[in-house]
């Protein structure tokens, strides 16, 4: 895409917007871009990023506040942030039309107040950073990593594979770090590891070299971040989102998928196949410090990725007992007075905290609770049920749920305390351990209300945890 002489709209300024903007400027792109964001306060926070305007070679406007996203028609191009709904009302017809199948009937529906008309010509075209990086990477050895859950573990143990063979590559996506941040030093023999959400992928045209998809839950099927409002209206259509990272794959590309949902057979809700080759991972046992046996998958998926690159197996065995993990994943934080307590803020959805509890054969006492998403917690309660002595409720809006359904599986009421925040979270569990316990931070929904995001709260728990004395 050639972004010189046009008029660019910035959807959104988050990590992956401020990275392109700081891209175009750098290489001097003559463009005019206007800066929509709800946020009124972004401006100075845009400046703090480090993005200083020449006037002669870039025009920055900005449309913050209340009509940020107003009168927008006479632009080209406009660059969505993945947390910008691409079929917001007011989006054309021909502007999402390379979008996957996605369904127009409900184009003018309102999202609740999130997302009112964003008013575009028929010759805008919608695209995000990530679209724009596959367009103008230099190199086509693209690893893409996906998955309700894993990917970011994943995706990190695959980089640290290729840097211990020695191989010049760049991990980026989801995993917090912008593509564009690292495009100029890409060179054409070099390998990049994205980690993609199902909001990255979901206007794609372009698929990874080698694409992996490590799981498949419900997930993100109602909005729970006010300043990132995305979400799926269906599990079909999280499920269309994912597909992208193989959709547009050829014959000599790698797909490696978990063998639960063969691709080349009929997937629930989904009529999509690959022209790839498919690779089929199952567990490791090579000798990890994850636990887990869902670790075991993800170890099994990166060693996958290695082979195909062509690391040898010592290599990728040294690699992989070394690798640590990742911070909010099962993490250790501290074993006080015999008992050890886990950080597992990244446990967003009922799902990932079930497998957390099945890491564990010792009585658990686990945080649950948090902004609610619409998801499902009655399997979640009878594992509750089979594995935890105490459950400490932080007191949101799905909590009275998750206790509802506690109480369905006869889950006694007088294990479970409603508390209002991580402090005396912690100071419960205390009480209610024994030497040999597992105190676990799992809470199987998203942060916010609560806290800024999971890692605020993993941060919190470690704080009071390291505190204990």
């Amino acid at each position: 895409m050639n972004l010189i002489n046009k008029k660019i709209v910035i959807l959104g300024l988050g990590l992956e917007n401020i990275a392109l903007v700081k891209y175009i400027l750098k290489h001097k792109i003559k463009c005019e871009i206007m800066v929509c964001d709800k946020r009124k306060d972004i401006k100075v926070k845009m400046q703090n990023a480090g993005l200083r305007v020449k006037p002669a070679m870039t025009k920055i406007k900005w449309q913050l506040g209340k009509g940020y996203n107003k009168n927008l028609g006479k632009f080209d191009v406009l660059f969505r942030s993945p947390g910008w709904p691409i079929d917001c009302p007011g989006i054309v017809k021909s502007v999402i039309s390379s979008v996957s199948e996605k369904s127009l009937k409900d184009e003018n529906k309102t999202y609740k107040g999130f997302l009112p008309a964003v008013e575009m010509t028929k010759s805008a075209c919608l695209s995000s950073p990530m679209r724009l990086f596959f367009d103008l990477c230099p190199t086509k050895n693209i690893i893409g990593v996906t998955g309700t859950k894993g990917k970011g573990t994943t995706a990190s143990l695959i980089y640290e594979i290729l840097r211990a063979a020695g191989k010049r590559v760049w991990l980026g996506g989801n995993i917090g770090v912008a593509p564009f941040e690292f495009m100029d030093k890409i060179k054409k023999s070099d390998w990049v590891v994205l980690e993609l959400s199902s909001f990255q992928l979901e206007d794609m045209t372009t698929s990874p070299h080698i694409a992996v998809i490590t799981n498949f839950y419900s997930e993100h099927l109602a909005p729970a971040d006010p300043n990132n409002p995305n979400f799926h209206k269906s599990l079909k259509e999280y499920w269309q989102a994912k597909v992208n990272i193989f959709r547009w794959q050829k014959a000599n590309d790698y797909l490696i998928s978990n063998i639960q949902f063969p691709i080349t057979k009929q997937i629930p809700n989904s009529k999509f196949q690959t022209n790839a080759k498919i690779i089929y991972f199952k567990k490791s046992e090579l000798p990890s410090k994850l636990i887990g046996e869902h670790n075991k998958e993800n170890v099994a998926v990166a060693i996958d990725v290695a082979k195909i690159v062509g690391v040898k197996q010592e290599v990728i065995k040294k690699a992989v007992a070394n690798f640590k993990g990742l911070e909010h994943r099962l993490e250790l934080a501290r074993v006080y007075q015999g008992v050890k307590y886990y950080d597992d803020s990244f446990a967003t959805t009922p799902e990932a905290a079930v497998t957390a509890l099945r890491s564990f054969s010792q009585p658990v006492i686990i945080s649950l609770g948090g902004a609610d998403k619409g998801a499902d917690f009655k399997y979640l309660a009878k594992e509750v049920k089979k594995r935890c002595k105490f459950v400490v409720l932080l007191n949101s809006k799905a909590t009275s749920r998750i206790k509802k359904e506690l109480l369905k599986v006869k889950f006694e009421e007088n294990k479970m305390k409603l508390v209002n925040n991580i402090k005396d979270a912690v100071a419960v569990a205390l009480r209610q351990s024994d030497r040999g316990d597992v105190v676990l931070l799992s809470t199987a929904c998203a942060s916010f209300g609560m806290f800024k995001n999971y890692k605020e709260r993993g941060d919190l728990f470690k704080k009071q945890v390291n505190g204990l004395k």
